[in-house]
């Protein structure tokens, strides 16, 4: 599937948001976070700068994110989810925030249900290099 540039950077930015929510950015975020931005073709430094200055930029919106298509969305979330629990807990912003995307992509609350427990459920196997983007492009 080809993605558009704006779905690229909606991607990358939502993933952004889903890290700042908890005022935390750990060495897996950073990683997990470069692996995205290398896939859908950011360059590095454009990386390196966004990361330096995230926790402490206050401009970046953070309303829902709408895709142009809904195997994006559910790629996006399944994302969202694997980044927000990494660190064993997800917190009450980072999970309605993520909740809120969904629904504006019009993936129903039992969705989001069912691949949040799914994915809580197989954490312990996940690796840094697993991303559902994979799936889709």
């Amino acid at each position: 599937m080809e993605l558009s540039q704006l779905d690229k950077s909606s991607y990358l930015k939502g993933l952004l948001i889903v890290a700042k929510k908890d005022d935390t950015l750990t060495d897996f975020e950073k990683k997990f976070l470069k692996g995205i931005a290398s896939k859908l073709g950011f360059a590095s430094d454009f990386y390196e700068s966004t990361i330096r200055s995230l926790l402490s930029n206050r401009y970046i919106p953070e309303n829902p994110i709408k895709f142009s298509g809904k195997e994006i969305a559910e790629s996006f979330i399944t994302d969202g989810i694997k980044l927000a629990l990494k660190d064993k807990i997800i917190t009450d912003k980072e999970l309605e925030w993520l909740r809120q995307t969904a629904s504006e992509n019009d993936l129903d609350e039992e969705w989001f249900a069912n691949k949040l427990k799914k994915i809580k459920d197989s954490m312990s196997m996940f690796t840094s290099t697993e991303y559902a983007l994979y799936s889709i492009i």
